[in-house]
């Protein structure tokens, strides 16, 4: 599969947000929002989403060129209007605010509504995290998980994710949709041609599907946990406390009014988001010891299978940007740089250029 440089991936994520009418600055700090994404492995959330902004900035659904508002405030606590800005520009206001807040007075707790997509929850969790805080976010999202016993879907993959930090510059990281995969790694799954796993989502017959495309279309995934029978309705009840958060603090669309998730959307979603910062210095001292100590102890389990050791949160996404690191290239789908050719040349951006090609495995 073709490699990228991750440099040109910056530059033609950037270049791409200021060509669809994006500020510099704002495309800056969006394309960091990807990037980060791809860099530790999370495709779906990467370059992936890029058309999908852009097309939401040359519809105006989105407007880059607004600032988010603060509409009521206390010491510790603000509801935000996003004014329908890019996502990184409403996440960087909002997170940041939390994190001064939690600096002040021991917490930030800040909901937004009017939000547009904004990437990886755990992105604006490691905000709080790198200033030695905990960090939490949450966001609702199109109507795409079927709620236990139901037909229709009616919740969204509404995310849960927190980044705490620990001695030695460890940290937990905790990034997890409420459904069995959010609806970008099907899209992954389209692009690579291949089928997605059972148990993700339901065809329009109400069975499982293992067709990615079929998935996609239908727009019908089971909540963590899949069916009743493996506790499915415990990954539903994470998504009702996520719409809580999001929407019911900020005023947003609930999940079941939002626009169906689509490349071309017609109307401004309106989702609602939650960004957290808490100080661990006003609890128990020594909060990092233990996080540290908890880390150590998962990882150093005996595994079942000596070639896959115990993983502690957020080590697979640490272990993979350093491959990143060390390789200095991100690999992406054959046909996904062949989209964005086709993009840039329908935009008038410089082209993404491949350093090599892999072969597939």
């Amino acid at each position: 599969m073709p490699e990228v440089s991750v440099k040109e991936a910056e530059r033609f994520m950037v270049e791409s947000l200021v060509a669809g009418g994006a500020p510099l600055s704002e495309a800056k700090a969006h394309a960091d929002l990807l990037l980060h994404a791809d860099f530790v492995g999370h495709f779906s959330h990467g370059m992936n989403r890029l058309e999908v902004y852009i097309n939401n900035i040359k519809s105006g659904i989105c407007n880059p060129n607004v600032k988010p508002v603060v509409l009521k405030e206390t010491a510790a606590t603000a509801w935000v209007d996003g004014c329908d800005g890019l996502g990184a520009t409403v996440g960087n206001f909002c997170m940041n605010l939390a994190i001064k807040k939690a600096k002040e007075c021991g917490i930030g707790w800040v909901a937004a509504k009017r939000c547009n997509h904004y990437g990886m929850a755990g992105y604006w969790a490691l905000k709080a995290e790198k200033e030695g805080l905990i960090g939490m976010s949450f966001t609702n999202s199109s109507p795409v998980m079927v709620p236990t016993r139901a037909k229709q879907s009616a919740n969204g993959t509404n995310p849960i994710a927190m980044a705490a930090p620990a001695t030695g510059g460890d940290s937990i990281v905790v990034d997890m949709a409420s459904t069995t995969a959010a609806v970008g790694k099907i899209e992954v799954q389209i692009r690579k041609g291949e089928p997605i796993p059972e148990g993700w989502a339901l065809g329009p017959d109400g069975k499982t599907t293992t067709d990615s495309q079929l998935a996609f279309d239908t727009a019908r995934l089971l909540p963590l946990g899949g069916f009743e029978e493996t506790s499915g309705y415990k990954g539903y009840c994470l998504s009702a406390m996520v719409e809580v958060f999001c929407s019911g603090l900020s005023g947003s669309q609930s999940t079941h009014n939002i626009p169906s998730w689509s490349h071309n959307q017609s109307e401004a979603p309106n989702l609602g988001q939650c960004f957290v910062a808490m100080d661990p210095g006003c609890f128990a001292p020594g909060f990092e010891q233990r996080v540290a100590e908890c880390l150590q102890h998962w990882r150093n389990l005996e595994p079942v299978d000596p070639s896959l050791p115990v993983l502690a949160p957020g080590d697979k996404e640490r272990n993979n940007a350093k491959t990143t690191n060390e390789r200095g290239t991100i690999i992406y789908p054959q046909s996904q740089v062949e989209f964005y050719q086709r993009l840039a040349a329908r935009i008038g951006v410089r082209p993404l250029e491949v350093v090599n090609t892999q072969c597939s495995k």
